[in-house]
């Protein structure tokens, strides 16, 4: 097991892994035996299509009264006591360790996972039975998870239970070969099912009515047509899709899931982002959990059938990496291929939607030149579309521009704001009045973010406490919460953006890319400085390991790119501030007119 898993995994199982195995699978095959099942095959650490999670064990055979394959989708666990979490049906306490989902519920969703997504069972779990197996455990134990309501998907059965376990064993497998059945399971392709299209359809149609206008509607057709062209004759199609902050990508992305979906077309969503993803499968799969499942990442195609699905929706493209490689990847599957090559690889129609300026980190490789240079290497039609409208900025496109010549990504230099009717700009001394003129406007009922260059240490948060790392003279904020579930009462990290909570840390780079509110507050922090008129990136300033990685030419480029997205995430206003006493001058001076400058920090 040991060296299998490092094999297929690239990483060796932890000590508790391997000690869990010894224990829980000793369990299992003893149980496999006394039930006279010793031909049935196991497939261990089963890893879930296009996920980085695995399953316990599925026990692979034909079933005794049809003949058919069946499959018992098996989690183990080795809790000897366990309550359910007061005002919840599906969260418990295992053993005093920690709050996990219910293993009824935990095994009932990796079957409905499976039969999502492997080809073999058609979208349906007739063919799959689902178990919790707490063999350390006697029913007093866990008395209270008995009231989770079981069904052929989501069976639990405890140590005092084994005869009955034994018993439903015998009930879904014959003693006979598996070696058949288990060839099919791995054999089958990866594509989300008809009735999961169906579903998704259904939830992102009835959720969010989305008007496509202009060139949104122009990029939304074009894909559509590209499907059908695929279809009919065979053939790739690569559609490119740019636009800056707010015109419309993830709204065309939704849009075409929706609709795809609801013709029966083999279509998933993918970013490079943990939060963006998280956030959508959120949303999106509220009412529906299973629809969750349509959101995926960049790295999980990896090792995908070619042409498996006939679309794939690659949404923030700009975060596409070099390789989809990573430290856990195996080295039987480093092949140093391109990223966007797997991407296109993975389906008939690869939709890319990207902002070139939105490129944050130096191993990221989302252009348009790119994209199109992998298109035409794998003999792709390609199809450009440019969303020249501004949706969010209020509509401003002229704020857009002047946040473009402000950092020197569009030709022509810094300019004074003129104004604009239907954006609110400003410049403030300090942090505090920051966060003041931000609380009016949430106090007023609109949502708003503090946001700043990633200029300050991280300290590791304690239980429930996160320290307040970023100050700014007396005025001193936590970080917004590193991990995707709350601490205290700062929502997780993929929730910072979306949550209310979220107003009382500041946020970084890489939880506000991809979101937006009605105000923004940016604090500029030393790593880009401006002196003898021009810009002067600092990275020893800077915090960021990953971005301090590259050239400097790299870090310039990335760091100017990081406050252009920071600076147009809000859709009403923005509020700005420096804390280098030069470049707060040039933003008062752009902004409201004043002067004066000494180069040194505030």
């Amino acid at each position: 097991m040991v060296d299998q898993f490092s094999h297929q995994y690239g990483f060796r199982p932890s000590p508790a892994e391997i000690s869990s195995w010894e224990r829980s699978l000793t369990a299992l095959t003893n149980d496999l035996h006394d039930a006279g099942l010793e031909q049935v095959e196991m497939l261990l650490e089963y890893r879930l299509p296009l996920s980085s999670r695995r399953v316990d064990a599925v026990l692979c055979g034909l079933h005794p009264r049809t003949a058919e394959s069946s499959f018992v989708v098996v989690e183990l666990k080795q809790w000897s006591r366990a309550y359910p979490v007061d005002g919840t049906d599906d969260v418990v306490l295992d053993d005093g360790r920690g709050q996990r989902l219910h293993p009824a519920a935990q095994v009932g969703a990796y079957c409905d996972y499976i039969a999502d997504f492997n080809a073999a069972l058609g979208g349906s779990t007739r063919r799959l039975t689902g178990v919790a197996y707490l063999h350390n455990a006697t029913d007093e134990g866990i008395a209270g998870l008995w009231a989770y309501p079981q069904t052929s998907t989501r069976r639990m059965f405890t140590g005092q239970r084994r005869a009955d376990f034994l018993s439903l064993l015998r009930h879904s497998l014959a003693p006979a070969s598996g070696a058949s059945a288990a060839d099919e399971l791995l054999s089958a392709a990866i594509r989300p099912s008809k009735q999961l299209m169906d579903l998704a359809a259904r939830e992102i149609r009835e959720r969010e009515q989305f008007v496509l206008i202009d060139q949104q509607q122009v990029a939304y057709s074009l894909v559509l047509r590209s499907v059908e062209r695929a279809r009919r004759a065979s053939t790739k199609h690569v559609v490119i899709v740019t636009g800056g902050p707010g015109s419309g990508k993830s709204v065309i992305a939704l849009s075409l899931l929706g609709e795809l979906s609801r013709q029966g077309r083999t279509v998933l969503h993918a970013t490079g982002s943990s939060a963006f993803t998280q956030t959508l499968r959120k949303v999106a799969g509220a009412r529906a959990p299973r629809v969750q499942a349509l959101f995926s990442y960049y790295n999980n195609f990896i090792d995908s059938e070619p042409n498996g699905l006939e679309v794939l929706i690659n949404d923030e493209a700009h975060r596409i990496r070099e390789t989809s490689t990573n430290r856990w990847t195996p080295a039987a599957k480093r092949s140093g291929r391109p990223q966007v090559e797997d991407l296109i690889d993975a389906a008939r129609v690869s939709v890319f939607l990207l902002d070139e300026h939105q490129v944050v980190k130096p191993g990221e490789r989302g252009s348009v030149s790119e994209i199109a240079a992998a298109a035409e290497r794998l003999h792709c039609e390609i199809i450009r579309v440019d969303l020249n409208d501004q949706f969010r900025l209020g509509g401003s496109r002229a704020y857009e521009e002047w946040v473009l010549r402000l950092l020197g990504l569009a030709p022509g230099g810094p300019m004074t704001w003129a104004g604009a009717e239907s954006f609110d700009l400003d410049a403030v001394d300090s942090a505090e009045a920051m966060e003041a003129r931000l609380g009016s406007k949430i106090a007023d009922g609109y949502s708003a973010r503090i946001s700043a260059g990633y200029c300050w240490d991280w300290s590791k948060p304690k239980a429930d406490f996160l320290f307040p790392d970023i100050k700014i003279g007396a005025w001193e904020r936590p970080w917004n919460n590193p991990k995707d579930t709350k601490i205290g009462e700062a929502p997780g990290r993929p929730f910072w953006a979306t949550d209310p909570a979220g107003f009382d840390q500041v946020g970084c780079i890489y939880t506000a890319q991809g979101f937006e509110y009605d105000y923004s507050g940016v604090i500029m922090g030393p790593d880009l400085v401006w002196r003898s008129g021009q810009w002067v990136a600092q990275p020893e300033r800077s915090h960021d390991r990953q971005v301090k990685r590259g050239s400097y030419t790299e870090f310039d480029s990335a760091i100017r790119n990081t406050y252009k997205v920071l600076l147009t995430r809000g859709l009403r206003g923005s509020t700005v501030m420096s804390t280098d006493t030069e470049t707060q001058a040039l933003l008062k001076g752009l902004i409201q007119g004043q002067g004066g400058a000494s180069g040194t920090d505030l």
